[in-house]
């Protein structure tokens, strides 16, 4: 469903304004029903929600909002195939909006019906081993011959293989990037992003002109898991953020599978690592596609509760750790209590989280992890 002039604005208005996270613009659409009633809502109502800072910011349009609700209107003109998907649109993927943290805003370029398809994530390491590349790109075209969907990141590497692969089959692939769709990052996957934008679809909740920064990629990587029914990992080190993904991937309930490697390889550690906090072991594509079609497991992965590293939790140096306490907390509680930016935070607890410091729960929760 395409959205007229005042809808676009809105939602833009609303969606692309920093200091105010995805929580409470939930919090803002549940209670007013749509961004145009946000945008003209009582300042004292506004208050109560938000607190009387935050209230007072929205009422003023987000920085460059004219600039970028023009751009977005070009972008979508200039090819049939482009589209912005709302929280509120009924075309919104189930699987996606079944997490704990659905983004309010998407943008796509491809075919869109693939958000509803069948799909399997593939992700790993961006500076895999040969044989790594070779089992993402033989794995993705099987999963696709499959009629499976393939989603993936774009990045250097397993990513970029799987798409690959992916592309030779009728499942086709999802590419859901941490850049706005003008962007193509890394600049070696232009011509994959432009082979996927016809043949598969390009997904990203970044507006317009929206550069590779790091705090995005974690949050892209919410997507991918999301969206599809189960995550696979390909090669991936102990500090690799496949293994946030595939820890998002159990948060929403989801399976995740692990392909073995050698035990002197450090790209196999990261799969390893998974395999005995309880992933699944698979040697093949129907191993994946047994699981998938199978009922649903009663035994579901704690990953969260894998050891942290030594001495970390009891730093109470840092001060996001110290603003965390030890009980779970929102980003919106963490930005009121450090007084962090939410992109500086999102990266400082990317970090703590790939440190063992700090897991990611259901609700959009974050928790400091105790020493054993």
């Amino acid at each position: 469903m395409a959205l007229d002039d005042c809808e676009l604005d809105a939602w833009l208005w609303l969606v692309h304004r920093t200091g105010l996270g995805r929580d409470a613009m939930r919090r803002l659409l549940a209670a007013f029903g749509s961004p145009e009633a946000v945008a003209a809502a009582d300042a004292q109502r506004l208050q109560v929600l938000l607190g009387t800072r935050r209230a007072a910011e929205l009422v003023e349009a987000p920085e460059g909002h004219t600039k970028r609700v023009a751009r977005t209107r070009q972008w979508l003109a200039e090819k049939p195939q482009r589209r912005l998907l709302t929280l509120a649109d009924p075309d919104y993927p189930e699987q996606l909006l079944h997490t704990a943290d659905p983004p309010l805003l998407l943008y796509l370029e491809g075919r869109v019906e693939l958000l509803a398809a069948p799909s399997v994530a593939v992700v790993g390491s961006r500076a895999p081993t040969p044989q790594g590349l070779e089992n993402a790109r033989r794995w993705a075209a099987e999963l696709s011959a499959q009629g499976w969907t393939v989603v993936s990141g774009l990045a250097s590497g397993i990513d970029g293989a799987a798409h690959q692969g992916a592309l030779q089959g009728p499942g086709s692939t999802v590419a859901v990037v941490g850049t706005g769709l003008d962007q193509v990052y890394p600049r070696a996957h232009r011509a994959l992003a432009e082979r996927i934008a016809q043949e598969g679809l390009m997904v990203s909740e970044f507006a317009l002109d929206t550069p590779p920064l790091a705090p995005h990629f974690p949050q892209r990587n919410r997507i991918i898991a999301g969206l599809s029914r189960g995550t696979l990992v390909v090669e991936a080190a102990l500090r690799s953020g496949s293994l946030i993904t595939a820890r998002q991937a159990v948060e929403s309930g989801r399976e995740v599978f692990a392909i073995p490697g050698s035990i002197h390889s450090p790209q196999a550690r990261g799969c390893h690592a998974l395999l005995r906090e309880g992933a699944k072991l698979v040697e093949c594509v129907a191993d994946v596609l047994e699981e998938l079609d199978a009922a649903p497991r009663q035994r579901r992965l704690d990953l969260a509760a894998a050891e942290p590293a030594q001495g970390s939790a009891s730093d109470d140096s840092d001060p996001v750790l110290r603003a965390l306490g030890h009980d779970p907390s929102t980003l919106d509680a963490l930005i009121a209590r450090c007084g962090w930016p939410a992109p500086a935070l999102n990266v400082r607890l990317m970090e703590l989280e790939l440190d063992g410091q700090v897991t990611r729960l259901p609700g959009g929760l974050f928790q400091r992890r105790q020493s054993a």
